[in-house]
């Protein structure tokens, strides 16, 4: 078989915030690699985010903040940051339409923690315990964050209509289906990125044809990914515009879903 290039989600895909990543993903993606295929992280998730867990997979490189940074063997490729002045005023307009801001960078992650409470989400310390010291407070680095994208959460009362509108001209708006894992979050990724244009990167960089390119996810900011990829596989526990997308629905991860659709793609 020709050799492919799988992109693979991260949360709800391959990990899950609790319980990490299960056996089986790990191993099937290291047996992808033994067979001569490539293996890329492609996530939300800025770069400062992706923990221990993440990292023990063997990828071939990570594409993180949504197409904003791309590494391959340690190597920073690209990476694309908001002018600080841009950040600030950022932080002002969410605030001021009853938005959370959570400011995502290559980095460093910066939010405060009596703003950003457990609370308004529930994950909240296992996102600063995985975070470590990349974990920077919003107060005090009003005009020197360093970001890639932003995760705006939503809160009672909020006009996130109007936030995104003021803020349109620098980002381009991810919306979460209602109920999901990120439903109240709306994601803000710099003007014409997403992990299309991360991945097409990646294709042009090393030589590998778009026919060949494979995607695994489950969320509305895989869209762009699944339009345009070759095969799309969805998880079992996908957005219905992600199943709509798919070529191929397998299970959910903890009920083996990436080995049975690398197994269903003849990959493994």
């Amino acid at each position: 078989m020709k050799k492919k290039a799988v992109f693979f989600d991260a949360d709800g895909t391959i990990c899950d915030i609790e319980k990490g990543v299960p056996q089986s993903a790990v191993e099937a993606i290291r047996t992808l690699r033994d067979n001569g295929h490539e293996a890329w992280l492609c996530t939300g998730r800025s770069r400062a985010f992706v923990p221990w867990y993440l990292e023990q997979i063997p990828f071939t490189g990570m594409i993180s903040a949504c197409g904003a940074t791309i590494e391959k063997d340690g190597k920073r490729l690209f990476n694309r940051e908001m002018p600080p002045e841009v950040a600030k005023l950022s932080v002002e307009t969410l605030r001021r339409y009853g938005l959370i801001p959570v400011m995502e960078g290559a980095d460093f992650m910066y939010y405060d923690k009596d703003e950003y409470t457990s609370e308004i989400n529930w994950y909240r310390d296992l996102i600063t315990e995985a975070l470590g010291d990349k974990w920077r407070p919003i107060r005090g680095n009003e005009d020197n964050m360093v970001i890639n994208k932003i995760s705006a959460k939503m809160t009672e009362g909020c006009n996130a209509e109007l936030a995104c509108r003021e803020l349109s001209e620098y980002y381009d708006i991810i919306r979460h289906e209602s109920g999901s894992f990120a439903g109240t979050t709306i994601e803000m990724v710099p003007k014409g990125l997403n992990k299309a244009v991360g991945i097409a990167a990646v294709c042009r960089i090393f030589g590998i044809d778009r026919e060949d390119t494979v995607v695994f996810g489950d969320s509305n900011n895989d869209l762009s990914m699944f339009e345009y990829a070759a095969v799309k596989v969805a998880m079992g526990n996908s957005s219905k515009k992600i199943i709509e997308l798919a070529d191929y629905v397998t299970t959910d991860m903890f009920h083996y879903g990436i080995r049975n659709g690398l197994t269903r793609l003849g990959l493994i």
